[in-house]
């Protein structure tokens, strides 16, 4: 029997529900992928079908959230932000979409972002990675930094967007504040760097021009 769309949207939803509540009461290292398909109702080949492994269904639970959360940012009335500032409320705000999975995220985080797991966008946590740079790369662009960065800077950014994102999941601080402490310094540190790197090319192709007017001087004095 064919199965259509709509039923396959409704067993991948149900998955992610079971697997959600799993987590949630069970715990990330108790919860299994039987356990969640026996929670769904269906049978555990069925399961993978949908998901590869349980990081991959936390993985498509965060994309949804963070989806959302950069969807609803859109539809905001754009203001006079810096360029730190409207990083910050993208983060914040994504951050904010991806609460009610604090109590399962520490553990599941350590596998969806292990540099060891980016071998392709197949892998958990890269079309995350992906999705959010992009993200993030645009803004900066908006803020008239010319695209593409260098990987190296979009290296230093993820490190420290990491760092943020670990420390968050278990930050008991009030209103996490600690956290937004943590975010506001390290969105500091990259902002600074960009600005440092723009001035560097700045002086390159102000050396680079110098170089090329000293040249055709010099070349028009020779054919005197």
């Amino acid at each position: 029997m064919r199965i259509t769309a709509e039923a396959k949207a409704e067993t991948r939803r149900r998955i992610i529900e079971a697997a959600s509540d799993l987590f949630t009461t069970e715990g990330w290292e108790n919860t299994t992928t039987r356990g969640i398909a026996a929670e769904a109702g269906i049978a555990t080949g069925t399961l993978f079908n949908y998901f590869e492994s349980k990081e991959s269904i936390v993985a498509a639970m965060m994309c949804e959230a963070l989806s959302g959360a950069q969807e609803e940012l859109k539809n905001r009335e754009a203001g006079d932000q810096t360029l730190e500032e409207e990083l910050f409320s993208l983060i914040w705000s994504e951050l904010r979409s991806l609460r009610r999975f604090r109590k399962f995220l520490p553990a599941a985080a350590e596998t969806i972002f292990s540099p060891m797991r980016r071998s392709s966008l197949d892998s958990p946590g890269e079309t995350i990675r992906v999705n959010h740079l992009e993200a993030v790369e645009k803004i900066i662009a908006d803020h008239g930094i010319a695209a593409p960065l260098p990987p190296i800077t979009m290296q230093l950014y993820w490190t420290l967007y990491l760092g943020v994102f670990a420390y968050w999941t278990s930050d008991d601080s009030p209103k996490q504040e600690d956290t937004l402490a943590l975010l506001d310094h390290s969105l500091h540190l990259f902002t600074a760097s960009l600005r440092s790197q723009i001035g560097e090319k700045n002086h390159e192709r102000q050396s680079e021009r110098s170089h090329s007017s000293a040249s055709r001087i010099t070349g028009r004095k020779s054919r005197r």
